[in-house]
């Protein structure tokens, strides 16, 4: 208040009479000013966060979250993949539900659609508690420019998610689809003989190439289960039509494929890719390959 200001030459204060004459301001008005300004109440501090600050601001972690998304081979992933990311690569332990805030208040988080159910008759879990117990297959068709649609087949790990077999076919019949599981039976288990996959039970729907007489009976000639998908509803089968999404999402989705050779090579390309570095939460958020690879030395030590 320039009223209790010193003077540099009297060494007085300046005085409340002589202020107010100087700047033609009545002193009834300082006086009311200055019962409102001791009338108001004080100004509240801004209020923190309790506990423990978090050792990145809610300023640095859309750009570490940006850069992690610079960096992934993949695109449209969700908050928890970026989420996991950040802590084993990065070392910034983060809650995840502070990530998914944080992607959505900075337009961060890919477009998601989901259908609602009317009922979830497997209660929300297909997964198997170890591998080569369930595996899935489905088949998909893909527009190409010069060969027209044509059909991708696919076998699926439920338990890991793996993908172990595919065939990209101009024809979508019984022997096409027989030769997906031939793969993933081969890459399995070494060898495509006789009881090869036994004990294994094999997911599919009722399309008339897994139906097919040919079909049933190369299967069982593995020692395969058939495991019937309902009618109508292809969440039963949704190992194998979760991962159709995913390979639809990277590499068929916006981009144009002219030739059946060129689709095969990206999706030979992909499932390389998906094995080895795709991050499935339900594998504790590791790729299908490490989570196997982890289940192999749990396998070994227990042997030793």
């Amino acid at each position: 208040m320039r009223a209790a200001a010193i003077s540099p030459a009297t060494g007085r204060a300046y005085g409340v009479a002589r202020v107010c004459r100087v700047f033609a301001v009545p002193r009834s008005s300082f006086y009311a000013w200055r019962r409102q300004s001791a009338d108001r109440p004080a100004e509240k501090p801004l209020r923190r966060r309790r506990g423990p600050q978090p050792v990145v601001s809610n300023t640095g972690l859309p750009a570490a979250i940006r850069a992690d998304l610079a960096r992934s081979p993949w695109h449209g992933e969700g908050h928890r993949k970026v989420w996991a990311r950040l802590r084993v690569l990065d070392g910034i332990r983060v809650a995840r539900k502070r990530v998914l805030r944080l992607m959505g208040k900075n337009a961060l988080l890919s477009a998601y659609r989901r259908r609602p159910s009317r009922f979830d008759d497997h209660g929300g879990r297909i997964t198997t508690e170890a591998p080569n117990l369930m595996w899935a297959t489905g088949a998909t068709q893909i527009l190409t420019v010069q060969d027209g649609k044509v059909w991708l087949f696919g076998v699926v790990e439920h338990w890991n998610a793996e993908a172990l077999g595919w065939n990209v076919t101009k024809h979508g019949d019984r022997y096409a689809a027989a030769e997906a599981v031939g793969m993933a039976v081969k890459s399995v288990f070494g060898h495509i003989n006789a009881s090869a996959a036994r004990g294994v039970a094999l997911r599919h729907d009722h399309g008339s190439a897994f139906m097919a007489e040919h079909f049933q009976r190369q299967i069982r000639f593995w020692g395969m289960n058939p495991s019937y998908a309902f009618i109508g509803e292809p969440e039963t089968n949704g190992v194998a039509e979760r991962f159709f999404r995913t390979l639809k999402e990277q590499i068929v989705h916006g981009r144009i494929h002219q030739t059946i050779d060129g689709l095969r090579a990206a999706v030979r390309s992909f499932v390389a890719r998906y094995n080895t570095a795709w991050l499935i939460e339900k594998n504790g958020f590791q790729s299908p390959g490490d989570a196997r690879a982890a289940w192999n030395r749990a396998l070994m030590k227990q042997a030793a």
